[in-house]
């Protein structure tokens, strides 16, 4: 029989098996027990089930071996053929790919940014103190500042502060005309600063004002011509940036990102239903 892989298939002779020829020697019935002598012709009788198994033209060891050595190999080496798989391996599951390893969120197993690294000195030299709300705050502060210095860059090449632009784009998203009170409430700005401001835009023409009839002290702004496609104009790039910066969260992860700071502007801004600071 010849096995799969071209070599000779090893078998094992029964009893009454002698399509192999001639078997090792039998063991001397007047020896003693628990002897076996070793038959001149076929060398080592075969040891006892348990020994260890010998590797293919190893030397052979001192004492019988567990397989009968082969009368055509060279004299003090044994000629061990091909051992079949253990039953053990036979009702192993067949090996498959491993499994992948469970991965985390980016950066949640050992995060290396600069907060991080603030934190780390300060756990250093005050290993007592509770870090945790700088891990979350001082994140928030950082990527602002940065997501800040990278979208003001536009603006400048403009001529645009990011104040102005405010202005601008209260006055665009609302699309109604704005006093000058109720842009500083729209951008969160002084009444004084927004007067400077609203000088400045009105010079450039991109704002204009009207006066109300009813009240000369009262100036109603609304954007010109100028003013209006100089926002639609930046507008885009500003948000084409902001989504290239959030394309490395997935869409549960912007979800729940919103979710979570729209949860904690509620709570800074004090609104109704919401325990204070």
């Amino acid at each position: 029989m010849t096995a799969s892989n071209g070599g000779p298939a090893p078998t094992e002779a029964g009893p009454g098996d002698t399509s192999r020829g001639p078997g090792p020697a039998e063991a001397d019935p007047t020896a003693p027990s628990g002897t076996t002598e070793p038959s001149p012709a076929t060398g080592p009788a075969p040891a006892p089930a348990g020994r260890a198994h010998v590797a293919a033209d190893s030397p052979v060891p001192a004492g019988p071996s567990h397989v009968p050595a082969d009368p055509r190999a060279p004299a003090g080496r044994a000629r061990i053929p091909a051992e079949p798989p253990a039953a053990a391996d036979s009702a192993a599951p067949a090996a498959g790919p491993a499994p992948a390893a469970p991965t985390a969120r980016a950066g949640a197993a050992a995060r290396d940014d600069t907060v991080a690294g603030v934190v780390r000195q300060w756990r250093a030299v005050h290993p007592d103190l509770d870090t945790a709300p700088m891990e979350i705050i001082g994140r928030i502060n950082r990527c602002a500042a940065l997501l800040q210095q990278a979208e003001d860059a536009p603006l400048r090449r403009a001529g645009l502060s990011r104040p102005e632009f405010d202005l601008l784009g209260a006055l665009r998203r609302t699309g109604h005309e704005l006093t000058p009170s109720e842009l500083a409430r729209e951008t969160f700005s002084s009444g004084a600063a927004v007067t400077k401001r609203l000088k400045q835009l009105t010079e450039r023409g991109l704002v204009e004002r009207r006066g109300d009839t009813r009240d000369r002290r009262v100036a109603h702004l609304r954007l010109t011509d100028a003013g209006r496609d100089l926002v639609d104009g930046l507008l885009p790039d500003q948000l084409a940036y902001e989504r290239t910066v959030l394309g490395a969260l997935d869409g549960d992860g912007r979800g729940e990102l919103a979710e979570l700071l729209g949860e904690l502007l509620t709570r800074l801004e004090g609104r109704p239903g919401v325990p204070g600071v």
